[in-house]
């Protein structure tokens, strides 16, 4: 294969994954609490696309790792009692099929038992490592620590979770995160109650981003036909000559 056809081929494939990772953004612009991914260039060192003989290797373009924007999302307020939202660093814990996972979602529900959960029907996990349970005999009061109250008593405190370094999370789905890492307890994010986090996806941004990919994408394509076809002609005229 030509240098120009590996050059080529491997900028598709890294507009490709640009492609995947910016449509996921887009799917998730209205999901609470999502974080945008976004993709950390590299260059590859090819042997193989050189230009010729005593030439300096070829440098072809790679996604070497994506990594989460962790910025906040904008909070807009519901008048539901049962939503809350974090302002700052911290994530919600609760009780996953597999472990413990965290959110930014905190778009909560009452269970039929009456414990609270996720929409997902996860447990929200209290500071002491339980789930919390939440009489039908009158609304909740949520305050800033976490602490819930109803009728003037308190029922637990929410877990909220912070980490000193949040790019060792990894995605579980479009809303919750598994940490292999022991989280610390918040201490600089406060919860408002009545109001939920947004996605910080910026629905603009991404889909001008989405039409500069393909278009890329479409350019490496005529590249790697023009390489197609510069390979055909050069068989034929070899075939002529030799014949």
């Amino acid at each position: 294969m030509d240098a120009l056809t590996i050059s080529a081929a491997s900028g598709l494939r890294s507009r490709m994954e640009s492609l995947d990772m910016l449509a996921n953004n887009l799917a998730n612009s209205e999901t609470g609490g999502y974080k945008s991914d976004r993709e950390f260039y590299n260059l590859y060192i090819s042997p193989e696309a050189s230009q010729g003989e005593g030439q300096e290797p070829a440098t072809l373009p790679v996604i070497e790792r994506s990594w989460t924007d962790f910025s906040q999302g904008a909070l807009h307020p519901t008048g539901n009692p049962f939503d809350l939202a974090l302002s700052g660093k911290g994530f919600f814990a609760v009780d996953g099929p597999s472990g413990t996972l965290y959110t930014r979602n905190g778009g909560f529900r009452a269970s039929k038992t009456g414990m609270l959960v996720t929409a997902d029907g996860y447990p929200v996990r209290t500071a002491a490592g339980g789930s919390l349970q939440i009489p039908a005999s009158g609304p909740i009061d949520v305050a800033a620590d976490g602490s819930v109250r109803q009728n003037g008593q308190a029922l637990g405190s929410l877990e909220i979770a912070e980490f000193a370094d949040p790019g060792a999370l990894a995605k579980r789905g479009a809303a919750y995160f598994t940490s292999a890492s022991t989280p610390q307890p918040a201490s600089q994010t406060t919860v408002e109650q009545g109001k939920l986090e947004s996605s910080n996806v910026g629905a603009a941004e991404s889909a001008v981003r989405l039409v500069g990919v393909m278009r890329q994408f479409e350019m490496l394509q005529k590249a790697v036909t023009l390489g197609s076809q510069m390979n055909r002609s050069t068989l034929q005229e070899v075939a002529r000559v030799a014949s």
